[in-house]
């Protein structure tokens, strides 16, 4: 009851409920303390903005300071992300510890918060307090400057750019974030031109000191990023800044940057471009590449499904031709006669077609068609693994498949012949795939573990 009396007088300020509650229970702070309670009347105090109910609180208990709450959250925490400047700079007078340098949820500090929410005179009042804490990173490795750039706090970055030049801390604008962005990545990534203009521009502080062409985990350079991120005309602002300072920096001599300054983008060669989109591990993520494999097998899909189903007007033709001349003894054909194996049936057929004969030419559009479309759904099984509903996915894909052979049914007049093609290219993407590591396997089976003499003799 008393406690409950306590955070309600946290609430709405009343020290005289306060004052009662300590003459009757001089350590009824302590107790609340121990009660593992969401928070402290602290904490309460300070989100109703009650300064002079907090001074109260942090004369009796100044432990309370430094408690965190259930959220991660310290009363200094709170009253930065408020903007409560009274209740910060009664805070910090605290002589017991560095407040200001206590790490709170994911490891942000005050200044942290102060950047995220653009809290400018905080963050000159937190930093003079304790300069040490501009160089303090949360657990993803970002400074106060990543945090601003990323929340597009241009003054807060401002603030903490002129505090760098104070304190003698220039050298601090290169550091990366657990992904290996600078704040010079982030802005290019947001196309931030005020503050690209601020690091990198004609009277920026750090000359000689700022690594433009510094690469992130993904072996991306800030042009790079750029030409990622670039959508309209007035970007182009953007690439002559970096273009002007990869100039003047010392290792711009090796930096694909410098050269753009002297080659077109546009009159370079082709094998350039073919090497620039080629795919690279570093800087290209898994998950990216999945999507764009996987868009490019649905539409081979798509369009070889939709073929077989409606084929090219040449084949009906060819077909209705055939049917027209069918009570003709028809002169001895050049085809060879198909074998009784199933597997040379079905190539018998595709090799006179490529050997130009007219007759078989039906057999080789389906081959073709149905390997595209084979090979796209395997690409689709192969990068939807372990995905939710895989069991619904393979049961459509295959239903896919056993319409797509019923659909071609038919559009040859030997139809034995056909489901045969069909048969072949359907295995053929799965064999090429699977087929040499099953021999391998079955190859190290059959030689069985080495011998100690072949074990000798490899020594020799």
């Amino acid at each position: 009851m008393d406690e409950e009396r306590l955070f309600e007088a946290a609430r709405t300020g009343k020290i005289d409920v306060l004052q009662d509650l300590l003459a009757k229970n001089p350590l009824i702070l302590t107790d609340v303390a121990l009660s593992c309670s969401r928070e402290t009347p602290l904490h309460v105090a300070v989100k109703a903005g009650q300064l002079d109910f907090a001074h109260q609180i942090i004369q009796h208990k100044p432990e309370f300071a430094g408690e965190m709450n259930m959220d991660g959250y310290r009363p200094l925490d709170i009253a930065v992300i408020t903007g409560n400047t009274d209740i910060v700079s009664r805070l910090l007078k605290i002589e017991e510890f560095q407040i200001c340098r206590l790490p709170g949820k994911d490891q942000r500090t005050p200044l942290h918060y102060a950047a995220v929410n653009g809290r400018v005179e905080i963050i000159s009042e937190l930093i003079s307090t304790c300069p040490d804490s501009i160089t303090d990173v949360t657990v993803y490795g970002e400074t106060a400057l990543h945090l601003a750039v990323k929340n597009n706090q241009f003054q807060a970055f401002f603030v903490l750019i002129d505090w760098l030049e104070k304190l003698k801390q220039r050298a601090l604008i290169n550091f990366k974030d657990c992904d290996g962005n600078s704040v010079l990545h982030l802005a290019t990534a947001r196309r931030q031109y005020n503050s690209l203009e601020l690091l990198v521009g004609e009277n920026n502080i750090f000359s000689g000191v700022l690594e433009v062409n510094a690469k992130n985990s993904k072996g991306l350079s800030a042009m790079d990023i750029l030409d990622i991120v670039m959508e309209n005309p007035n970007d182009m602002q953007i690439r002559k800044i970096l273009q002007k300072a990869a100039e003047k920096s010392p290792s711009s001599s090796n930096n694909y940057i410098a050269k753009e300054k002297q080659n077109d983008l546009t009159e370079e060669p082709l094998k350039d471009w073919f090497k620039y989109f080629k795919f690279q591990r570093q800087r290209d993520s898994p998950s990216n590449t999945r999507n764009v494999l996987l868009v490019v097998a649905a539409l081979i899909a798509t369009v070889s499904f939709q073929a077989g189903v409606e084929p090219p007007s040449s084949l009906a033709e060819h077909k209705n031709t055939q049917a027209d001349t069918s009570n003709i003894s028809p002169p001895p054909s050049s085809i060879p006669p198909p074998s009784e194996h199933p597997a040379a049936t079905a190539i018998v057929p595709i090799v006179s077609a490529l050997l130009g004969h007219t007759e078989a030419n039906p057999y080789l559009f389906l081959f073709g068609n149905s390997i595209a479309l084979a090979a796209s759904l395997s690409i689709i099984i192969y990068l939807t693994g372990e995905f939710p509903f895989q069991r619904e996915l393979l049961i459509s894909i295959f239903a896919m498949m056993f319409t797509y052979g019923y659909s071609v049914h038919g559009l040859i007049e030997e139809d034995w012949i056909s489901n045969a093609i069909v048969a072949v290219a359907f295995v053929l993407p799965y064999a090429v795939r699977w087929l040499p590591r099953w021999m391998n396997k079955a190859w190290k089976w059959w030689r069985g573990p080495p011998t100690s003499q072949s074990n000798q003799a490899n020594r020799v």
